[in-house]
């Protein structure tokens, strides 16, 4: 993990972990969520592109595709930290696809996907 002093947790992260505008998780869980979450946007990217351009499927398919990966058992991540991966692979690429990741719904494992 980063230092925590250079480490910048976005106010739509920080949502995932705020209720009644307190954070429910402690701050070294938080940035550790946070880097986690982030480096798998980040490693995600040229999987997407290669998928997109190479086979040709949709922006919106390759993001489905990443986040039932991403929640796939054993996941490392919740779904609702998938869903804010989803988003920010989607600003990396630039794609507008995702970029509502309220509009969506996240399928948990118990969905099969």
């Amino acid at each position: 993990m980063q230092d925590d002093s250079q480490l910048q947790v976005p106010p739509s992260f920080a949502a995932l972990y705020t209720e009644r505008q307190r954070l429910t998780v402690t701050r070294g869980t938080l940035l550790e969520r946070f880097d986690l979450c982030e480096d798998l946007a980040n490693h995600l990217v040229d999987f997407a592109k290669s998928v997109h351009y190479e086979q040709g499927v949709s922006e919106d398919e390759v993001l489905a595709r990443c986040r039932r990966g991403l929640l796939a058992a054993p996941s490392q991540v919740s779904p609702v930290e998938a869903r804010w991966i989803e988003g920010r692979l989607s600003e990396l690429l630039g794609w507008q696809a995702g970029l509502d990741p309220d509009a969506r719904e996240v399928p948990g494992p118990a969905d099969g996907q």
